[in-house]
């Protein structure tokens, strides 16, 4: 199992944290991840790393897709893996529709047919095997609609990528976008990941997709995200994981289509996921954030004593989890890690 570090937004930070990532780094963490939402964007935090390290890997948790065109995230995604000498790790996610209709302005539509047009595009502008041309429900290329100029010429890549079989990872807790993401993507990137729950609730799409893919055979690395805080002081350290979790699972969506929320409930926390979305959703983010069960909490992160994330972390070894997104807030916790891990 390998250890990535999961820097999660930008936020208020001035810049990203280079003592944690070169530290993490000289560990032997395998790769080093950044996201974007609405505020900091994921490429030029990536940018700002991939210029400063030399062999960690740099993957994007994720890209959105309705921010970028196909062709406009393979360009950005070629440059920076040529750039960083073959370091690059695709992660894409469509978001929802809070984000891509409220701030992208672009209309929500089918996730599954959208992303997997999407990918298609991608990996036929990384391959260069000729113009870019694509003809689906959701993307047109050269585009052909009642208000093209008709004008419109197939391309191709001009840089030559340093890599045509660039690894692409989808961000998927949906069933049905799970199946899709074994099927046509070389890893996935789910949130809120129990290790003892995985093969009842996710089993079944991960064996559905990766029957369907082009090579079932091929090597797909679950990289799931969580958080990770080493204390004796176990209400505290809770404590800390509780904001976030809140936030998805009660704020993340309206009521009725929020993924986190559904995700919560098909783990059997139905009751305390209702509470905690109609506390917040209801102005009581206080509330909600307390109603949050330290179950949920102790089963989707690492929480509490050295010896007891030791424990855990062969509950996440025993689960096909084979690379752990950290989110880690000092350098002490992510040393520890590399000695309990790596």
């Amino acid at each position: 199992m390998k250890l990535a570090l999961n820097l999660g937004y930008l936020a208020r930070a001035d810049r990203p944290d280079m003592e944690l990532i070169l530290e993490a780094e000289r560990l032997g963490y395998d790769s080093v991840w950044a996201a974007e939402a609405w505020g900091s964007d994921a490429v030029t935090v990536l940018s700002w790393i991939g210029a400063q390290t030399s062999t960690i890997k740099l993957g994007s948790a994720i890209l959105q897709m309705p921010a970028r065109t196909p062709a406009m995230t393979a360009m950005t995604a070629a440059t920076l893996d040529r750039l960083s000498g073959g370091r690059l790790l695709l992660g894409l996610g469509l978001s929802g529709p809070q984000v891509v209709e409220g701030w992208h302005g672009e209309a929500y539509g089918k996730p599954l047919g959208k992303s997997r047009e999407y990918v298609s595009i991608v990996r036929k502008v990384f391959s260069r095997n000729g113009p870019l041309i694509h003809s689906g429900e959701h993307y047109e290329i050269p585009f052909a609609g009642p208000q093209a100029t008709g004008l419109g010429k197939p391309l191709k890549l001009m840089t030559h990528p340093l890599r045509s079989d660039l690894p692409i990872y989808l961000a998927a807790i949906g069933p049905r976008n799970v199946a899709l993401t074994a099927e046509i993507a070389d890893g996935w990137l789910p949130v809120f990941y129990s290790p003892e729950r995985a093969g009842e609730v996710f089993g079944p799409s991960l064996a559905s997709g990766l029957a369907k893919a082009s090579d079932p055979d091929k090597s797909f690395d679950v990289a799931p995200s969580l958080a990770v805080v080493i204390s004796d002081d176990l209400a505290a350290a809770r404590d800390r994981l509780r904001p976030q979790a809140a936030l998805y699972i009660g704020g993340m969506g309206a009521k009725g289509r929020n993924f986190y929320n559904d995700l919560a409930c098909r783990y059997g926390f139905a009751e305390a996921a209702g509470r905690v979305q109609d506390l917040y959703l209801g102005g009581d983010k206080m509330a909600a954030v307390h109603a949050v069960p330290d179950e949920l909490l102790d089963e989707v992160n690492l929480v509490g004593t050295r010896e007891m994330v030791r424990d855990r972390l062969d509950v996440w070894e025993a689960s096909n989890a084979s690379t752990l997104l950290v989110s880690v807030a000092n350098l002490a916790t992510l040393r520890t890690l590399a000695e309990l891990v790596l």
